[in-house]
């Protein structure tokens, strides 16, 4: 119903005139959208707007905006955002209608270039300000691995082709092979290859067997789909759309972090029941603002800096983050699936279906992977699968408070890294079932009631200095190395090998570490090893070849038991299979685990407990049923039956 009437004088006056029918005070209005419509419509119903960003414009807070069925082409920059999280400005896909926001365009007048390969030809006025087969992908800690990359790129009826690294490549027909030694499909995709000069672009690909005539063709045009070009856009909920194919730039934590779609150092988003894909870097962005540093800081001081720069700029719970990301399907990225840099402090992102991230390995960096966090403070991550990612979830810099809970990880090259936090970190209920499942050179992480899989492993000493916060806030209270220990592992499943006592009992130097001549290496271990943090361990199952360390004060070995478990997809529903035997659960009496005896994370003296200060009981398992108070049984499931299982997991 239209509450709120618009008066257009001509497309650039609109909103000349507002009235409204409901007096004395003003009462949300429904604005509607669809490719039927035109933008000189009042934007009702029965006539609509043709674009959305037209009705962003005039959008004020409490309205709905709702878009009807069809492809829409173009990037949506809220102009205003809400008041309040019960005031917001809602952009929401018609119920039961099917709405997708490209920032592709669709391109024909392809011509016969030789052997497979075909060729267009355009204007660059086709591409308006943004040319992105002219725009490099650069930036702080990327790696661009000898050749150039661009954030252009060519689909064939969906399916996303690989950058050729000259010309050359694609008209001899290489093969588009994997990086020696990447996390990379088996599938070998298309090539295409991208050049523009002053007057025109001429973009080359490969179609085998196919007349791109006759099919659908479409390239990179949009830098995001949806994406505020101001911080501070606030209480804007995103519902219900398909968004795909962005030309968006490498997202660093020094820089300006824009995604397909993005909150833009804004607070309390709503990202919800959407399914976005094929961006060339990254997918969601909850980061950071930019300005005359962007990219100019590829260093740990030059990162503390950033963060001085982003309290001043209003890093703050007040000011900033507190996104909601839910219940999306986000895949098929070069970077990340979600990032955020300082602005996703306070968030939760749950329910989400994150795979398919970074499989290429064109190029590299030290920012990908499904979900890669700076600043994770009072994050709450629960309930997400994230597969066939090169590293699943990256908290990286200044977690703290932050919660890992109920997430199933398989598929990946790695499931974690923990990138010099002090913590607190709460990890538990979770399912880890990758080859490697955890990497970390930070303190104060709590492992509870995990199923390991794979492969840990801790990096002991790492003397970069590095953040930590006072309670629940993004205040600093100091900088600190990071040293091996300060863990607890409690009351969870290993198999797969893990093996603590390497990790634990002894120092190992990993990395460049590991490489120094005997004299310097011997200082280095000694450095470690005087540098250690006490760890906790109890109430863990190890079987298939897993050990305890010497801290571990009631351990159960199995050694000799596979429970062989392996995930199992049928129908697009997931099922964890394997055995278990009665014993695991009944020959231990374990204790269940509380804030209080998880005690303090040691270096910034903080207790582990929920974003609002209330303590943690876990007290319920993977699926959220309740577990025996007395004795809670190991692993993300409480009281398992014993024998074969086949246990629907997602």
């Amino acid at each position: 119903m239209m509450v709120r009437t618009v008066s257009i004088m001509s497309t650039a006056l609109f909103c000349s005139t507002i009235s409204f029918i409901s007096a004395p005070a003003a009462r949300a209005a429904e604005f509607h959208v669809a490719t039927s419509g035109t933008d000189s419509n009042p934007g009702t119903k029965v006539a609509p707007f043709r674009t959305i960003q037209h009705a962003a414009d005039l959008a004020q807070p409490g309205d709905v905006i709702t878009v009807h069925k069809g492809v829409y082409r173009e990037r949506v920059n809220p102009p205003q955002g809400g008041e309040s999280d019960s005031k917001r400005i809602i952009y929401r896909a018609a119920p039961g209608e099917k709405v997708e926001i490209k920032g592709s365009e669709v391109v024909k007048n392809w011509e016969k270039a030789g052997n497979d390969v075909w060729k267009t030809v355009l204007q660059n006025s086709f591409f308006g300000a943004f040319n992105p087969y002219a725009d490099l992908i650069h930036g702080d800690w990327f790696e661009a691995k000898g050749r150039a990359h661009h954030t252009g790129a060519v689909y064939l009826n969906g399916e996303q082709f690989a950058e050729a690294a000259n010309l050359d490549e694609l008209l001899s027909g290489t093969a588009n092979s994997p990086v020696p030694g990447s996390f990379t499909p088996s599938s070998q995709s298309p090539l295409w290859f991208g050049q523009a000069d002053p007057e025109k672009t001429t973009v080359w690909a490969q179609f085998k067997g196919v007349d791109p005539n006759k099919e659908t063709v479409e390239i990179n045009v949009r830098r995001t789909v949806f994406y505020p070009d101001k911080p501070g856009r606030n209480y804007i909920t995103v519902r219900g759309f398909t968004m795909c194919n962005a030309a968006t730039p490498w997202a660093p934590p020094t820089a300006e972090q824009a995604g397909l779609i993005g909150t833009h150092w804004s607070k309390g988003w709503i990202i919800e029941d959407n399914v976005i894909s094929h961006s060339i870097c990254s997918g969601v962005a909850l980061g950071k603002y930019g300005d005359e540093w962007d990219n100019k800081a590829e260093s740990a001081e030059g990162y503390v800096g950033t963060i001085k720069r982003g309290l001043a700029n209003g890093w703050s719970r007040d000011k900033v983050g507190g996104h909601i990301v839910r219940r999306n399907e986000i895949s098929h990225c070069g970077q990340t699936g979600i990032v955020g840099s300082l602005g996703a402090a306070f968030s939760t992102i749950s329910d989400n279906s994150i795979h398919d991230i970074n499989l290429r390995q064109t190029f590299g960096g030290a920012e990908m992977a499904g979900i890669k966090f700076h600043g994770a403070i009072d994050v709450v991550i629960r309930h997400n699968q994230i597969f066939h990612c090169s590293l699943g979830l990256w908290l990286d810099w200044m977690a703290q408070n932050a919660r890992l809970t109920s997430n199933l990880f398989h598929d990946n090259g790695c499931d974690f890294f923990f990138e010099v936090d002090h913590g607190p970190i709460l990890m538990d209920n979770n399912l880890c079932l990758s080859k490697r499942n955890l990497l970390y050179n930070s303190q104060g992480v709590a492992l509870v009631h995990n199923l390991f899989a794979g492969q840990i492993d801790p990096i002991q000493f790492d003397e970069r200095e590095t953040p930590f916060h006072k309670a629940h806030s993004t205040e600093l209270a100091g900088l600190h190395n990071n040293p091996c220990g300060d863990t607890r592992y409690y009351n969870n499943l290993l198999t797969g090998g893990a093996d603590l006592r390497l990790q634990y009992d002894e120092i190992h130097l990993y990395g460049p570490a590991g490489e120094l001549a005997a004299e310097k290496k011997a200082a280095a271990v000694k450095q470690a090893e005087e540098a250690r943090l006490p760890s906790w361990m109890d109430g863990n199952v190890f079987f298939n070849g897993s050990h305890p360390s010497k801290h571990e004060t009631n351990p159960l070995v199995a050694e000799k038991s596979n429970p062989e478990f392996k995930l199992v997809e049928k129908n697009g529903r997931y099922y964890l299979e394997g055995f278990l035997e009665k014993g695991w659960a009944g020959e231990q009496t374990r204790k269940l685990v509380t804030t209080k005896l998880l005690g303090k994370a040691v270096i910034p003296d903080l207790p582990f407990d929920h974003p609002d200060g209330t303590p943690y009981r876990i007290d319920t398992d993977y699926f959220g049923k309740k577990r025996n108070d007395v004795n809670p049984a190991p692993g993300p499931f409480e009281a398992p039956t014993s024998g074969k299982i086949s246990v629907r997991v997602w």
